[in-house]
């Protein structure tokens, strides 16, 4: 079994060692990008011994102009298959091919003779994101679409590696970088108002003996205040599996992380409350830190009167609103603040189907 390195830094070795030599000998002087992006645990860095049992080796994503990937597609991919070594750094560069009964997963697999089944693809820059976002660079970006980007896309879009970049895909990567000003502020918004709209609840049910109801919704809650602070980092949040190894690497996780821990393993509503208070109380912090609306009040009230201790009826989310002066992010705020498609469904293939896209601008329209 070889050492265990991790995907970034093997492909990066894989593309710069084996790759690149065969593209300058058999197509010198092409122009093309290499990169680590799209799928994989590897792009987000967050691979280990683990990853490498499905979908993980020596590979790398190659792109090159509209005008040669007619002409070199299919042969750099033979080329590359007859030259390319059997092994590199230990682990095999001949892949399985995708199981049908595991949703495509291909596995590292020993090959002594032959043509290697490697995964260094060949595609344009325009054909990735029309094929993973589902989106067309040649059309101008809308808020609609902004919104229906699933974050974890964008963060492996931007994130991963480039590995050298000959076609401009850094450009691009940088144009998806975060959202507009607008967008942003719209999305903040929505993360408190979906906070205040359940806040309360979990203390309701705790108080009618509904102690696994309350718990569900203080989950919930933990959940979004953990999206609040992601975008109010201004970092993509990833797919359930990262979601907390990532929140992990927030400014804010050090101070939110053992209020929302003790928050999840609450054994009732009060004691739940009073773990999410604080925790409340630094995103309205974190809020007023940002500069983006007048200072608003960092302490939690009264819902109304009843026993139940909240944040956001001081109104974050209508004072971010008013922010928004782009006409067509206006025309979105004017209805009830439903977000992202991240913040309405975590249904995993509404979120990866790009072929929902077409449906879902629809709503931000």
């Amino acid at each position: 079994m070889a050492d265990f390195i991790p995907g970034l830094t093997l492909c990066g070795d894989f593309y710069r060692e084996a790759v690149r030599p065969l593209l300058d000998d058999a197509f010198p002087g092409l122009a093309h990008s290499a990169a680590l992006i799209g799928s994989g645990s590897e792009v987000l860095g967050f691979d280990d011994e683990m990853s490498s049992d499905h979908h993980w080796g020596p590979r790398v994503q190659l792109f090159v102009s509209e005008t040669d990937h007619p002409q070199v597609a299919d042969a750099i991919h033979t080329t590359l298959a007859a030259r390319l070594p059997y092994t590199f750094r230990g682990y095999s560069t001949h892949f399985s091919e995708p199981d049908s009964n595991d949703s495509g997963v291909q596995h590292l697999t020993v090959l002594e003779s032959g043509p290697v089944n490697h995964r260094v693809s060949v595609s344009t820059i325009r054909g990735f994101l029309q094929s993973y976002l589902g989106f067309d660079i040649s059309s101008p970006l809308t808020p609609a679409d902004w919104l229906t980007f699933p974050q974890q896309k964008l963060r492996t879009f931007t994130g991963g590696a480039v590995y050298h970049d000959g076609v401009g895909l850094e450009a691009i990567r940088t144009h998806f970088a975060w959202y507009p000003q607008d967008v942003w502020f719209y999305l903040l918004a929505a993360g408190w108002a979906r906070i205040g709209q359940e806040e309360h609840l979990m203390g309701r049910a705790g108080l009618v003996g509904d102690e696994l109801g309350s718990a569900l919704i203080g989950s919930r809650l933990v959940r979004d205040v953990m999206r609040l602070a992601f975008a109010m980092e201004r970092r993509y949040a990833p797919y359930p599996k990262w979601f907390g190894t990532a929140f992990a690497r927030l400014d804010c996780a050090a101070e939110l992380t053992p209020h929302l821990l003790a928050a999840q393993t609450a054994a009732t509503w009060q004691a739940r409350e009073r773990h999410l208070i604080p925790a409340y109380e630094a995103l309205a912090r974190m809020h007023n830190r940002l500069g983006l609306t007048e200072p608003l009040p960092e302490s939690v009230r009264d819902f109304f009167g009843r026993p139940f201790r909240v944040i956001a009826l001081h109104g974050f989310a209508d004072a971010l609103l008013a922010r928004i002066t782009d006409s067509q992010v206006q025309h979105i705020a004017s209805r009830q603040p439903i977000g992202s498609i991240d913040l309405i469904s975590d249904n995993t293939d509404l979120l990866e189907g790009t072929n929902w896209r077409p449906v879902l601008r629809q709503l931000w329209q």
